[in-house]
């Protein structure tokens, strides 16, 4: 029941920030996603809509700028006949209250039934996770599919049988298709979580990495197939490397406000060229990218950690935030506090990890998700949206450090009524004091 109120509340938190939050002028890259949609719900495949609209006479320049999860979830509204961004944005709403109740499952998973509850009321009111549901952005998706990948992670932990790994698998399939780098969960996360299996023999552990690699395949290789047959150069989930790399790598982000951050500026006019195939206009951005960094290899290391502590908010943090607001038209105040909040699920998840490593509950799945996002800080820039999966993470690993505290409390409460003679004098513990984590012995012979 808790859960179905939460999410009910996270719902309403959703749905109220994007009635008071609107958008007269969609832009970026949710724009972007959404008007890609529909030129794909019209018939004319995955192109560059702004060439499309802009152009004259019109053409259809073939594009991979982003995975395809998002646009495809963004055709659902489409086909039912919503075709506003506002009507995209209620959908990423709902898309959003269906995140927490994954997120639940996955604490519950983890840590146990409050734990799970816990995780959806912090999942449903975390301002960090519902700014970018009401903004329509694609991170809408990646609390739902990081939370699926450690709810599928731990089930084989548990269970360990070949259909939770082909489940694992194709999670991380899935997730790659939102989001390339969460592909590095399958090094990250599969292959660890199966090698220590010390029950298993050697190879029924590769036996299982396989399956869940074939999973991981079989949702994901149709699309890299398709990118395959429509591009010069070779294109596997998206080719969005080339122009992210060439934003983030120019003497705008090397030094001054945006250290470590991105800046238009440093783009190249060649994509606005409708003649020039996309994958060759990439494979240009990163030659020039790769140029610029190799001129100014002195400062790499220096902007390196300004974008891994922009991102993880501890490089000029309301800066950041202000950024946030001013090209990501995130809410500033209600950023602030998600920045707030942050900074206390981060202390909590300390605490968290080590409660879950005296159960001798596995805890580097949860911060593999870390590392994960580490990659994409140092390959690109530092950015908050880019932080919500290993947020995830510590709303998870947060939980089960107020799970351990309310457990303290109650069972304090509990020794004072037995001394006050409420409890029996046997020593007899209500049943509604255990906890959910132990399971009831069954009575022999039952």
């Amino acid at each position: 029941m808790w859960l179905s109120v939460w999410t009910a509340v996270g719902l309403g938190i959703r749905l109220a920030s994007v009635y008071g939050h609107p958008i007269h002028t969609p832009g970026g890259d949710p724009a972007y996603a959404h008007d890609v949609a529909l030129v794909l719900v019209a018939g004319k495949g995955f192109i560059n809509p702004l060439i499309y609209a802009y152009h004259v006479p019109r053409q259809s320049v073939q594009t991979a700028q982003w995975p395809p999860l998002w646009t495809f979830v963004l055709t659902v509204p489409i086909f039912l006949g919503f075709k506003s961004f506002f009507a995209a944005r209620i959908w990423s709403c709902l898309i959003g209250a269906g995140a927490i109740v994954v997120c639940g499952l996955a604490g519950r998973e983890i840590g146990g039934r409050r734990v799970g509850l816990i995780t959806a009321l912090l999942i449903a009111v975390y301002p960090n996770i519902w700014m970018n549901v009401e903004l329509g952005s694609s991170e809408t998706l990646s609390p739902l599919l990081v939370a699926l990948i450690l709810w599928t992670a731990y089930r084989f932990w548990h269970r360990p049988t070949a259909w939770n790994i082909a489940a694992l698998g194709a999670s991380i399939g899935a997730g790659a298709l939102c989001r390339d780098e969460i592909s590095l969960l399958f090094l990250f996360i599969l292959v660890p979580v199966v090698l220590i299996l010390r029950s298993a023999p050697w190879r029924r552990r590769i036996a299982l990495v396989l399956v869940g690699g074939a999973m991981a395949g079989v949702v994901v290789m149709p699309w890299v197939g398709y990118n395959l047959s429509r591009f010069t150069d070779v294109v596997t989930i998206s080719d969005g490397l080339g122009p992210t790399l060439l934003s983030a790598n120019c003497n705008a982000t090397y030094s001054g406000p945006a250290e470590g951050y991105w800046s238009a500026t440093c783009l190249d006019p060649v994509h606005d060229n409708p003649d020039v195939d996309e994958s060759v206009n990439v494979a240009h951005d990163q030659a020039v990218a790769f140029k610029y960094i190799d001129a100014h290899e002195g400062r790499l290391p220096a902007v390196t950690l300004a974008r891994i502590g922009r991102g993880l908010g501890f490089f000029h943090p309301l800066e950041q935030i202000r950024l946030d607001a001013f090209v990501e038209t995130r809410p500033y105040h209600w950023a602030l506090v998600g920045l707030g909040m942050y900074y206390g699920l981060l202390a909590l998840s300390v605490g968290g990890s080590i409660v879950l490593r005296r159960r001798k509950v596995l805890i580097f799945p949860l911060w593999a998700v870390l590392l994960d996002v580490l990659s994409v800080f140092v390959i690109s820039f530092g950015q908050t949206r880019y932080r919500v999966t290993f947020e995830v993470s510590l709303v998870i690993l947060a939980s089960v450090q107020l799970d351990w505290f309310w457990t303290r409390l109650t069972s304090g409460r509990g020794r004072g009524r037995q001394r006050a003679g409420t409890l029996p004098v046997d020593g007899g513990v209500d049943s509604g004091e255990l906890d959910p984590a132990i399971p009831t012995p069954i009575p022999v012979g039952a």
